[in-house]
């Protein structure tokens, strides 16, 4: 038999407000729920379980990045509200509750204390489940980086990628410089600050990779007649010791020797081929170190150059939460 309750359209954009949920949705919802809003909205929740039952084996690999910093800036969170398509991640009640989310992220350190964390009555967790059923779409939050440092500052490229740097100390233009480097974070993807964090062991094997790598496209080149690629011995700073850079600069020597050049203009010529050497065989930290990246704003410079140009200051640490 027809249910005989009579919901309102106050009553109704009450629940839409609370739950984001369509109107017919929250109209129905009232209805089973005999007019009781509370348990409209458990009737929202229900639905949303069972949307995301069965919806629990899709992929979240497009939705929203985000980045909050507190008021002092001593601390920022970045994260990533993650749901299946392209065109709900771009939704702008979408990218609300990302940025609502951010702002509660910033008083917890772990994805799981978060996730436990009270969100409008609803932990964050069930409040992604009763979003699922709303929305349709799988939610999840994919990323979850907390950074805190003496000063710390945040860049996000067009709701994709959220990239957080700290600081040693807050010294004069420090919000140019902070935003600079998460630019360069959020662009060249840097995994670690520096070649000395390195372990020995990862150096050995990507070395061996990546020189089978060259040689095979070499094959292929030769067999086109086509210029070959330089083999380098090395790929990491980590791995020019004082022995190996004596060694290539004593190499420079007998080029230069054997080029007939006089060994009194040595001294000119020796510094730029060692940049040279360092520069052909660093390919690994350039890809995967902050500071000993070529700095997108100025390719002469390196990232550890232009933090050194601002003074007695280091960055400390970084994060990075990318969406897919």
């Amino acid at each position: 038999m027809e249910s005989t309750v009579k919901v309102t359209a106050a009553e109704v954009n009450k629940l839409r407000q609370a739950t984001g949920a369509g109107m017919m949705d929250c109209k129905k919802a009232l209805v089973e729920a005999g007019g009781d809003f509370d348990k409209a909205i458990e009737v929202l929740r229900k639905k949303g379980q069972k949307v995301a039952e069965k919806r629990a084996d899709r992929d979240s690999s497009e939705g929203a990045a985000v980045a909050k910093l507190n008021a002092d800036q001593t601390a920022g969170v970045a994260i990533v509200l993650g749901c299946e398509t392209d065109f709900v991640g771009k939704n702008e009640n979408f990218v609300k509750l990302a940025n609502d989310l951010a702002e509660l992220a910033l008083n917890y350190n772990t994805k799981e204390e978060f996730l436990a964390a009270d969100f409008g009555g609803l932990t964050v967790a069930d409040k992604l489940v009763e979003q699922t059923g709303v929305i349709g779409e799988k939610l999840d939050i994919t990323s979850f980086e907390k950074l805190e440092a003496p000063y710390v500052g945040a860049y996000v490229h067009i709701n994709k990628i959220a990239a957080l740097v700290g600081l040693s100390a807050k010294v004069d233009n420090a919000e140019t410089l902070v935003k600079d480097v998460a630019m360069q974070v959020a662009s060249m993807g840097a995994t670690t600050l520096s070649y000395k964090d390195f372990d020995p062991t990862y150096v050995a094997s990507e070395t061996e990779a990546r020189i089978a790598v060259i040689e095979k496209d070499n094959e292929e080149l030769a067999r086109l007649g086509k210029t070959l690629k330089n083999v380098p011995k090395y790929i990491s700073m980590s791995q020019l010791t004082p022995e190996v850079l004596a060694q290539a600069e004593e190499d420079a020597k007998a080029q230069l020797a054997a080029e007939g050049k006089p060994e009194k203009i040595w001294a000119n010529i020796l510094p730029g081929k060692m940049d040279r050497f360092v520069s052909d065989n660093t390919t690994l930290d350039k890809e995967k170190c902050l500071l000993d990246q070529n700095f997108i704003k100025d390719e002469k410079s390196t990232v550890a150059k232009y933090v050194a140009s601002y003074g007695d200051v280091e960055i400390v640490d970084f994060k990075r939460a990318s969406v897919g």
